[in-house]
């Protein structure tokens, strides 16, 4: 485990601007002059194996990316969904369409997803931990790359990214 400020600090040597942290979550919202996010990612990986010697996958988005996840939830404006049971899975690709094929072909009971651009939606009313659509689950299934958080954690995550 890596403590935020610990990777707080590591991210303001690499020359990250108005960094900040969202609890002990792993996310971390930032101002950097670099536009390719697939190398800003590769660049905070090899960061991370250098100062904790992890290696983890990273996700970046842009604001506005994050901005256009949010309002592509359909389960967040359907009145009869508690939010408390709304997550999102970031992706990092687009999945293929036989990826897609592939989950959705599964009895996933009561839970519920879709999948727009390099986001899938889940409503998962029993909790998500006792889900089938884990992130290793969708990651092994679509083989790319994926983390996950809760609806609330994402909506904190923009409310902070909006700030600095």
């Amino acid at each position: 485990m890596i403590k935020m400020d610990a990777l707080k600090s590591m991210c303001s040597r690499i020359g990250f601007q108005n960094t900040q942290t969202y609890i002990q979550s792993g996310n971390l919202i930032f101002q950097y002059q670099m536009l390719d996010l697939k190398q800003l990612s590769k660049m905070i990986e090899q960061a991370i194996v250098d100062h904790f010697l992890f290696d983890v996958p990273v996700i970046v988005l842009e604001l506005d990316e994050l901005n256009q996840l949010i309002s592509n939830n359909l389960f967040g404006i359907d009145t009869t969904k508690n939010t408390d049971f709304l997550h999102v899975t970031f992706l990092s690709d687009v999945p293929d369409v036989e990826g897609i094929n592939v989950l959705s072909s599964g009895n996933f009971q009561d839970d519920e997803f879709y999948s727009v651009h390099k986001a899938i939606y889940l409503y998962c009313p029993n909790g998500y931990s006792n889900s089938k659509l884990t992130n290793g689950f969708i990651e092994k299934k679509l083989k790319i790359t994926a983390t996950t958080r809760n609806w609330k954690t994402t909506m904190e995550l923009q409310r902070i990214a909006t700030a600095i």
